[in-house]
């Protein structure tokens, strides 16, 4: 990929010619194809942009034949080229060729070509429509026993229950650092703690809560489903609450009536669902959206279609588990290998091989299959109406490719019939193509062109804080292939929504990978993933984060200042009381830029300028035009951009937005001249900085 890269560069650069490669330009929004997304048999017309008076002709290449195009209109600068296609009727893949004297180049979604790789193409998917709201929106992750404590009353006791082997743990120090073996660890954050921060979030400029699994589960993370049809009480509310803990020494949970009393008692379950309810109420008043986390190829040892724990075997209302009795209903939701060892039968699949985490038998059951596509379903009616989904280990589920797509294809079907608006967002890692077609997922959690390429130009360091690479800190051309490459994996659309996350429950903090040293809760301990971190280079990240196509996410406190580890430790509380309020008034005023700005939210992206730890670009439109420029040396660099590519002219004024550096940032407005068309500007060490402008055409 890089050795391409490079055979490009020396093509676009060597190449002794009158033609104007930095004007080429063309992508899938709405300025270079109207509509962007489009209806089966609709017609569609595409554009391309070169230099004015530059070409001797440009033609767009489909279905095997090739169309010249006109010229549309014209401004100072530019000439741009349009074909309408009549009428779209299936998926539909296209790139450009352009010619100038005896030189052909072609053009597709990696840019300036001197071969067409059909891979790269464009491509128009008809009846592919994500949801409108979630472009460019700002998403805010919480991952809900970490947030905010707003009802003590619900909180998991000491020995409650027995989970893997030891009894849960009540955490009276909200600030204590996580355990290394955590998961049995409850620090009581909830919704009516979400609920009572609704101010905060409003403030800060979130337009979307994405929520860690809320449902009834024995963990604090909960990606062991216990019961798909309620929220945990334990996140909700416990309206009875009878009954005992476990007795010293005992790990027999059918031994404590106290936890199944809680999660098993109707009056509980219809409560916390109704909170939730009104949770979701809140959040639409305040024009705010919510999606869920839908954890559907795995439940847990303790669901009730299982119930290896024996909690539900004796309640009213509940059938037997398909661990106790193998004439269960459930008895086909899991695939077990001794079918003999009926009751209590261990046998069971496990994703990976744990036996907390069952596999899920769709293949086997119509039964199950249909249950979770009502789930689906359930969550984005009346009266949850929650915005959508973001998908669990998606591309596992189930136990081959083939049938992994039909799922999905079905699970789109149905929860777009129940709420057209919703999103259906995947975790995925690795080439997310085949199922980004329009028939399955909207778009996914975006590691491989964003999360990834951004941690290791500025840090260095592997998303899990695992790897230290001094060969990726900083390299130009490693970012920027990486970027437009997987990239080019997405519909336009797709790119637009997906979820641009520093940091998760997953990963470590991205402020912590700011130390650039490899490490673990276990092996360093916790203090030292709060020390020698660079606060200017996590603001780099956040400009990055904010003007990079796609939905800007931040995941609680890192707004804040907080710091860890990769998993347990990225699950420390939301410092409040403790929080660094100038990081939090810098993502105030960051994410005001972003929404100010439509070139940032809906914009065209352009890369101006990459170099060791230097890089710039543009997002523009035809009425605005921005440009920033990450800075990750320590010395201050001085660039010369070539800002007329996004439609610039010489003698116009940029206004810088914001400069951060390693010990603040800047509001201050500056201007720059851009004088024989180019942009001359110093930048500090360790620092970014956003300027914009109001483009002037004038077209004809």
């Amino acid at each position: 990929m890089l050795d391409n890269a490079r055979r490009v560069f020396e093509y676009v650069h060597n190449v002794k010619s009158a033609l104007n490669f930095g004007a080429l330009f063309s992508d899938g929004t709405i300025r270079y194809r109207e509509p962007a997304e489009v209806k089966k048999g609709e017609a569609v017309t595409l554009r391309f942009r070169t230099a004015k008076y530059n070409v001797d002709g440009v033609a767009v290449v489909y279905n095997g034949e090739k169309k010249d195009m006109i010229v549309e209109r014209s401004d100072d600068l530019f000439d741009y080229y349009a074909y309408t296609i009549p009428a779209v009727e299936e998926r539909l893949l296209y790139h450009y060729e352009v010619v100038c004297g005896n030189i052909k180049c072609y053009y597709n979604k990696l840019g300036v070509q001197r071969e067409n790789n059909a891979d790269y193409d464009f491509c128009i998917t008809p009846d592919f429509f994500v949801p409108d709201w979630a472009k460019g929106a700002v998403f805010y992750q919480i991952f809900v026993d970490r947030f905010c404590n707003g009802d003590m009353t619900n909180d998991v006791l000491d020995n409650e229950y027995c989970y893997i082997g030891e009894g849960t743990r009540r955490v009276t120090d909200w600030f204590k650092y996580p355990d290394n073996m955590d998961v049995r660890s409850f620090y009581g954050g909830d919704l009516q703690g979400v609920m009572n921060k609704l101010d905060y979030l409003q403030e800060l400029g979130v337009d979307v809560i994405y929520l860690n699994p809320i449902f009834v589960s024995p963990s604090n993370h909960k990606y062991d489903i216990q019961d798909y049809d309620y929220v945990d009480p334990h996140f909700g509310v416990i309206v009875k609450d009878d009954g005992d803990c476990l007795p010293e020494g005992c790990k027999q949970n059918n031994q404590s009536s106290r936890y199944i009393n809680r999660v098993t008692n109707k009056e509980n379950l219809e409560a916390s669902n109704a909170l939730f309810a009104k949770l979701v109420r809140e959040i639409h008043k305040r024009g705010m959206r919510v999606i869920l986390d839908g954890v559907f190829n795995h439940c847990g040892s303790f669901n009730k279609w299982l119930d290896r724990e024996c909690i539900y075997e004796h309640q009213e209302g509940y059938e037997k588990g398909a661990y106790v009795d193998g004439d269960s209903p459930y008895s086909n939701f899991f695939r077990f290998q001794d079918k003999s060892k009926w009751p209590y039968n261990p046998s069971y699949n496990g994703w990976w091989g744990h036996d907390t985490l069952p596999k899920l038998n769709y293949e086997e059951s119509e039964k199950l299959y249909e249950y979770i596509m009502h789930i689906g379903e359930k969550w984005v009616s009346e009266p949850y109406n929650a915005d959508g989904w973001r998908l669990d280990v998606a591309a596992d589920l189930g136990n081959s490719e083939e049938f992994n797509h039909k799922f999905w294809r079905d699970f789109r079907d149905r929860v777009k019939a129940a709420n057209p608006d919703a999103i259906i967002l995947a975790e995925h890692y690795g080439d997310p193509k085949s199922w980004l077609l329009g028939d399955q997922w909207d778009t996914v959690m975006n590691y491989d062109a964003f999360m990834e390429p951004i941690t290791w130009f500025l840090t260095g360091v592997e998303k899990h804080s695992d790897e230290f690479r001094g060969d990726l800190l900083g390299n130009p051309d490693a970012f920027t292939s990486a970027l437009r490459h997987h990239m080019s994996r997405f519909n336009q659309n797709s790119l637009e929504v997906a979820m641009n996350e520093l940091s998760n429950h997953d990963h470590s903090r991205f402020l912590t990978r700011t130390n650039r040293r490899v490490g673990r809760i276990h092996t360093l301990g916790p203090e030292a993933a709060n020390e020698n971190i660079n606060k200017g280079v996590f603001r780099e990240a956040v400009v990055f984060q904010m003007t990079w196509p796609g939905a800007p996410t931040i995941y609680y406190g890192d707004e804040a200042g907080l710091c860890g580890w990769t998993d347990p430790d990225n699950r420390r509380t939301y410092p409040w009381g403790r929080e660094d309020r100038e990081l939090i008034e810098f993502h105030k005023d960051i994410i005001r830029i972003h929404k100010r700005f439509d070139a940032l939210m809906h914009g065209s992206v352009m890369f101006l300028h990459a170099d060791y730890k230097i890089v710039s670009y543009g997002r523009f439109t035809e009425e605005q035009a921005v440009v920033v420029i990450l800075n990750n040396d320590y010395e201050e660099r001085e660039l010369n951009l070539h800002v007329r590519r996004l439609g610039i002219q010489d003698g116009a004024i940029l206004r810088s937005e914001i400069l951060t550096t390693e010990s603040g940032y800047s509001l201050i407005p500056k201007s720059y001249a851009v004088e024989n068309n180019m942009l001359r500007i110093r930048i500090p060490g360790i620092s970014a900085q956003i300027l914009s402008y109001q483009i002037m055409h004038n077209k004809k």
